[in-house]
């Protein structure tokens, strides 16, 4: 796919294009970019205006920018997103020696998730909210979240894009510093990329369709509060049966009936043959290999 059509799909997301300087203020550059580009700015020469002295090397600064801009005049919900440019030092050979120029994307949410109406309860758009659009940008490439850290972002609620085991971006709330210095009443949510990971083409693999009826079974496990989900999903899912088709997380329990520094994690596993009916024999000895796995590899136990 093209450029042009990202920004379609990002459109439908509800998310408008904006347009900002690539000569941006060296505070922004201090605040956003990550700690190798902000180990040294790319200062220009003759700067048309105090505020606009050095080349961006993230689109972070623009995107928060534009949400100041908005907060001034009163707008309550804000959903914007750029492709550009952005300007760093290298030592690998390229058009201009000693610099790279990456297109990349980002988009930032903040305010409510959805305009008010009657058939939902208002609330503040978060993590999940922004996760959720950036699955669907991806769309078929299906993208990996793993925990990290970044200058810009909430060092608790940050993680990096993967794609084919390589990080092409980054997604997180923005830090409570830089919430307080831009009077921001709330953290927006923020994701940033390298626009060549959402472009080129990826054709899916065809699978064969069962007419054999679905069986489902959940799996609810007790684990260390800080243990993530998506090593317990990658091991289950490598080690699965044959007739496992799907994992998911679909409930997380913390609380009452766990003990201190343990949380619940439920699975639904789905299993299906596309030539006969599954028996019951074979889906509790899938079920129960899952459990093993988790049990032997994370310390997680059976939830009562």
């Amino acid at each position: 796919r093209t450029a042009m059509q990202l920004r379609h799909i990002v459109a439908e997301r509800d998310y408008h294009e904006v347009v900002t300087y690539s000569f941006v203020d060296t505070e922004w550059e201090k605040d956003f970019a990550d700690s190798i580009a902000r180990s040294a700015p790319i200062a220009l020469a003759n700067p048309i205006a105090a505020q606009m002295s050095t080349m961006r090397s993230t689109l972070i600064g623009g995107l928060v920018g534009a949400l100041t801009n908005n907060r001034k005049r009163q707008i309550e919900r804000v959903r914007v997103f750029e492709i550009g440019r952005c300007f760093l030092r290298t030592t690998e050979p390229s058009d201009v020696a000693g610099f790279t120029q990456p297109l990349r994307i980002a988009l930032l949410a903040w305010g409510p998730n959805a305009d008010e109406q009657w058939g939902q309860p208002k609330r503040a758009v978060d993590f999940f909210d922004l996760k959720a659009d950036v699955e669907a940008i991806f769309g078929q490439y299906a993208p990996r979240f793993e925990k990290a850290t970044h200058p810009a972002l909430h060092p608790g609620r940050c993680a990096n894009v993967i794609i084919d085991k390589k990080v092409v971006g980054i997604i997180g709330e923005l830090h409570p510093r830089w919430v307080q210095k831009y009077e921001l009443a709330s953290a927006p949510m923020i994701f940033e990329a390298e626009l060549d990971a959402l472009l080129g083409s990826n054709l899916p693999a065809y699978r064969e369709l069962s007419r054999q009826p679905a069986v489902t079974r959940d799996l609810a496990l007790v684990v260390s509060q800080t243990q993530e989900v998506q090593p317990i999903l990658d091991a289950m899912k490598a080690a699965a049966a044959e007739i496992v088709c799907d994992i998911n997380l679909f409930d997380l329990y913390q609380g009452k009936g766990l003990s201190l520094g343990q949380k619940s994690l439920a699975f639904r596993i789905v299993m299906q043959d596309t030539q006969r009916t599954l028996e019951d024999a074979e889906v509790e000895a899938a079920v129960a290999n899952l459990l093993a796995i988790a049990t032997r590899d994370f310390n997680a136990s059976l939830r009562a």
